[in-house]
């Protein structure tokens, strides 16, 4: 029995030796990645559209395919999806964004522009990540158009039946 106590006692300094969960969260945590300018860099994609998304702190310019976001998303809905990452993230008007986008349409561009912006969000402020994970903006969203099968008329309608 007393050989029991101890060696609770033992395990017990064992384990005030061990560092506490936030600090084991702690060394775990990722750093921040940045280029030599001060940027960070993600792709994103959405249905065929693949941007590259470049962000840097700045005063909150955001410029696709050199347009102005509002020139080249000119539809409020497209515009308001290219803002929700700062929004989340609590840094409206902290950071300039530049992204080139190719593929898709304006739905699946805007889509993918996000998805950029919110990887480079957490890759240049790894505390961010909690939140933006939170909200659903680091999963690339993977629903694509479905082929069109033969002897059908797209992808799963069937040409008119006729009995006569």
């Amino acid at each position: 029995m007393a050989d029991e106590i101890k060696s609770l006692d033992e395990l017990n300094t064992v384990a005030e030796g061990v560092a506490p969960a936030e600090a084991v969260a702690e060394a775990i945590s990722r750093e921040p990645v940045r280029d030599d300018l001060g940027r960070s860099y993600a792709t994103g994609k959405r249905k065929d559209a693949v941007a590259r998304v470049w962000i840097k702190p700045g005063s909150g310019k955001v410029t696709v395919n050199g347009k102005e976001q509002n020139t080249y998303f000119a539809r409020p809905v497209l515009q308001m999806i290219l803002r929700q990452p700062f929004t989340v993230s609590g840094t409206e008007d902290q950071f300039d964004v530049v992204a080139t986008v190719k593929g898709g349409g304006l739905s699946g561009q805007a889509g993918a522009v996000k998805h950029g912006i919110s990887k480079a969000l957490q890759l240049y402020d790894p505390s961010l990540r909690g939140a933006l994970k939170a909200a659903g903006f680091l999963t690339r969203d993977s629903r694509v158009v479905e082929r069109k099968k033969y002897g059908k008329a797209k992808a799963r309608k069937s040409f008119q039946f006729s009995k006569r």
